[in-house]
């Protein structure tokens, strides 16, 4: 049988690229891995943040939509993101840098368990820094050496993930059953789940909340997606999602990686997503994210599609 060994990417949904772009750079220290575009609508970008070649595990997605509203906050939604840092010295160099750039933000806390640091970026998208506190990361994990973040104190990568939810014993079983996760911690109003055990780089917390649920806007999660190794088992997940009785979009080829979407019961939607060809597929390591990129079967509409972006540098 096989296993999930952590999370693959997360996407998100921006207002204003070009603010998202200097926010993740210039004030985050990521690396902008590659610029393209929405596969199915190849008129809004799509640009992926993480580590020097975007590995699995370090990727934050966002699809930019002018025209969408602010997010209105409620259940049956992604609700946070945890970033891995490696100390809790990197946590008070962090609250220091948000300060002096008024990035809002909370104070040293814990969060499942561990020191962290809340903060929002630009557009309310919520987010946590945690402190990996020596915990083992994926050996493909290789930091930016351009960043303009330290190397002490750089992200190294995606830790917990929080999945508000009406339902949270659907959701729970269906990551404990279904994929393998371990319980870490269980109660009627919260939950923890771990892909790897004893380790947050592929862990989700699940918070149970009645009420409407969340309208997506600005800063709000699209999807989650999960780590696997290659298309075998990618096709092998594909089967495991029908025989639960989970519509499964089949797999769709994204020339970066192989994956395929469902919905789990609350409607969260999930992607389970191959580890390679990596965006090194169509662009050396050096020149990672400079250019516009596009899959092969969008390569014809190019000066179309490049007439319709505002440039981001």
């Amino acid at each position: 049988m096989y296993t999930i060994p952590g999370h693959h990417h997360i996407s998100m949904i921006t207002k204003d690229a070009k603010l998202n772009n200097h926010f993740y750079q210039k004030v985050l220290g990521l690396r902008r891995v590659k610029k393209t575009v929405n596969q199915d609508d190849p008129s809004m970008y799509h640009l992926f943040y993480g580590d020097i070649t975007g590995s699995a595990g370090t990727e934050l997605s966002f699809f930019e939509m002018p025209i969408v509203g602010s997010t209105i906050r409620g259940t049956n939604a992604i609700t946070q993101i945890g970033l891995l840092v490696p100390s809790y010295e990197s946590l008070g160099f962090w609250k220091q840098r948000f300060e002096s750039l008024d990035v809002k933000h909370g104070d040293i806390t814990t969060y499942a368990g561990r020191d962290a640091l809340h903060f929002e970026d630009s557009e309310g998208l919520r987010m946590i820094l945690i402190n990996n506190n020596d915990e083992e990361v994926p050996e493909q994990w290789m930091g930016w050496e351009d960043s303009i973040i330290e190397q002490q104190h750089r992200i190294l990568g995606m830790g917990t993930v929080e999945i508000t939810v009406r339902h949270l014993d659907r959701l729970a079983k269906t990551l404990k059953d279904m994929f393998g996760y371990v319980e870490v911690a269980y109660s009627d109003q919260e939950a923890i789940y771990q892909s790897v055990a004893g380790q947050s780089l592929g862990e989700i917390v699940i918070k149970q909340q009645d009420g409407p649920s969340e309208k997506p806007g600005k800063g709000s999660i699209h999807h989650l997606a999960i780590r696997v190794k290659n298309e075998e088992e990618l096709r092998y997940w594909d089967s495991v999602v029908k025989e639960r009785g989970f519509h499964s979009s089949g797999i769709v080829e994204r020339f970066y990686f192989q994956s395929l979407y469902f919905r789990e019961s609350n409607g969260i939607l999930f992607e389970i997503a191959t580890d390679g060809p990596g965006f090194t597929a169509d662009s050396s390591v050096e020149e990672l994210g400079k250019q516009l990129d596009l899959p092969p079967f969008l390569e014809e509409r190019r000066a179309e599609i490049e007439a319709n972006l505002t440039p981001l540098d």
